[in-house]
């Protein structure tokens, strides 16, 4: 347990509770989060996850914009509905760039769960590029993906990461709840046309 690591934990926490608050700074405690994460992960030999930081970042930007043109044209950041068949055609792909992502980490000698760290940075993704769009179904698959990262993190004695995931499967339940709410609120608004 270092102090960056208890560090990148907060930062992350309250990038995540401004995330469920429709709180544009989350995007930039997010994106200090995925730096100090991308140090750490790296020297823990969690490739992936060290990799996945950078996308993190990439689609950090996208989301950025997208909260803000949304805001810029509805005063608001509007949850927006996801199609069952998009959300099983997605995460098909991300199940196959899983694998593909994995193997690729097989390669390296020192690796520690190529496999693994492969498919939750795959999904990981995939749930942070639906954050961006602003879909209802990040949270549940963020409930899901973040429970199986505790058990990763526990094994490679990331005691506070671990941590901060069991939080964030709690985060991600009331980001669930907290969401629906809104996306009620705003189709009962637009419906009344109040």
């Amino acid at each position: 347990m270092s102090p960056l690591e208890i560090f990148a934990v907060i930062i992350s926490l309250i990038g995540v509770t401004l995330t469920i608050k429709r709180n544009m700074w989350c995007w930039g405690f997010n994106f200090l989060a995925y730096i100090l994460y991308v140090y750490i992960f790296w020297d823990f030999k969690i490739y992936g996850q060290s990799v996945l930081q950078f996308f993190f970042m990439v689609v950090n930007f996208y989301g950025f914009y997208h909260w803000l043109k949304g805001k810029q044209q509805d005063h608001e950041i509007r949850i927006e509905p996801l199609p069952i068949p998009k959300v099983i055609f997605q995460m098909i792909l991300a199940a196959i760039g899983g694998v593909i992502f994995g193997l690729a980490l097989e390669n390296i000698p020192d690796a520690n769960l190529p496999m693994l760290d492969s498919q939750l940075a795959a999904f990981s993704l995939l749930a942070t590029y639906w954050t961006s769009r602003k879909h209802i179904a990040t949270w549940i698959l963020w409930i899901f993906v973040n429970i199986i990262y505790v058990g990763m993190f526990i094994s490679q004695n990331l005691y506070p990461t671990a941590g901060l995931y069991a939080a964030f499967v709690g985060l991600a339940m009331y980001g669930w709840i907290h969401w629906t709410d809104v996306k009620k609120k705003q189709s009962n608004h637009a419906m009344t046309g109040i």
